[in-house]
């Protein structure tokens, strides 16, 4: 049995150096294609060439590796690969450990450079202001329903909608000792306490809840306090040395959180993408239906709409509106038009691929 292991062993490492020598085989590549980018002008991040890439991989994998495990090791791979063109900037709401920062190495890999702002405006204006390449911000809970600051800046900003990430949200419990003995204080941001309230009321029922601005923020307090106890995730726990007191205290399991991605460029066409817009209608009896009627003329599927007050104008309100397909679709183009005619504003937030839904 001992001699097994060891030759189990000289195998493994043995592959290891194989899997050592094409990984830098591929690295050496990616600097290829950087320079090849670099003189032809083509950004460094291409949205729709990542999506194939991983959907090759999820189509060639013959296992016993699944799926999920075989993306998460080559987004790591390819944000390597990638930083070696050219390291890529992103921000998001902060600090380090906050569900915005998963949902931004969900997208990028670690091999991105972290941008953490205190504020969604923040994360917006970094990206803005070209002190980041891409923004990741939360557009929407699959509990609570819109996140109205970032649909008020999707309204003024001059970036494009590139990606969208669906991050599950599991709320742990973190503090500095594994047990739930003197603990007296929780910390989080409003949202996760809401999440956990009838958890927290049960195993917890002595305990204040103080909010913090983020999760990331409640880990941080956590660690100086001995009395305290956190909701964030396991990346806060690991960033601020805390224990994992409890897994997924959260009172709904089926917690997702939707993220958009910002930038400058535009995503080219996958086959599976989604078109987000903001129209205005006149204040008219009639004038959404009006406005609506490309879509079924088009046979749209029509994802989501939502309405959001106009700040110019009081009572009057904007609609944001995703539905399946690509603006450069022949059938989507013909939507798009008809729609610009009927409404007397109408901004195209952008066009890119569809996320994959996660366990």
């Amino acid at each position: 049995m001992t001699e097994r292991l060891a030759r189990l062993r000289k195998t493994v490492a043995d592959t290891d150096r194989e899997i050592l020598a094409l990984l830098n085989r591929r690295a050496e590549l990616s600097r290829e294609i950087g320079k090849a980018k670099e003189q032809t002008g083509k950004a460094v991040y291409d949205p729709a060439r990542e999506k194939d890439v991983f959907r090759r991989l999820r189509e060639e994998n013959p296992g016993p590796l699944d799926g999920p495990a075989v993306e998460a090791v080559f987004r790591e791979i390819v944000s390597a690969c990638r930083a070696l063109q050219a390291p890529l900037r992103v921000a998001f709401l902060g600090p380090e450990g906050s569900f915005s920062h998963g949902a931004a190495l969900l997208r990028f890999g670690s091999g991105a450079v972290p941008v953490p702002r205190q504020s969604i405006f923040h994360v917006f204006d970094a990206a803005e202001r070209e002190q980041a390449d891409f923004a990741v911000v939360p557009a929407e809970n699959s509990l609570e329903g819109a996140v109205n600051l970032t649909l008020d800046r999707l309204v003024s900003t001059n970036l494009n909608l590139v990606g969208e990430v669906l991050l599950p949200v599991h709320h742990h419990l973190l503090a500095r000792d594994p047990s739930l003995e003197g603990l007296k204080r929780v910390y989080s941001h409003p949202q996760a306490l809401a999440q956990c309230q009838m958890w927290l009321r049960k195993h917890l029922p002595a305990c204040g809840w103080i909010e913090t601005a983020s999760t990331a923020e409640g880990a941080r307090k956590a660690r100086e306090d001995r009395e305290g106890a956190a909701l964030g995730s396991e990346k806060a726990a690991e960033i601020h040395g805390l224990c994992v007191v409890r897994e997924r205290v959260e009172d709904h399991p089926a917690n997702v959180t939707r993220f958009l991605v910002l930038g400058r460029l535009k995503a080219a066409p996958t086959g599976n993408d989604k078109t987000s817009v903001l129209f205005g209608t006149r204040h008219v009896p009639g004038a959404l239906r009006r406005a609506l009627e490309p879509f079924a003329e088009e046979q749209v599927n029509l994802l989501k709409i939502l309405s959001h007050p106009w700040r110019d104008r009081i009572w009057e309100y904007l609609f944001f509106a995703d539905f399946a397909g690509h603006r450069e679709d022949e059938k989507i183009g013909r939507c798009l038009a008809s729609l610009e005619r009927e409404v007397p504003f109408l901004k195209i937030l952008g066009s890119y691929p569809a996320a994959e839904e996660r366990p």
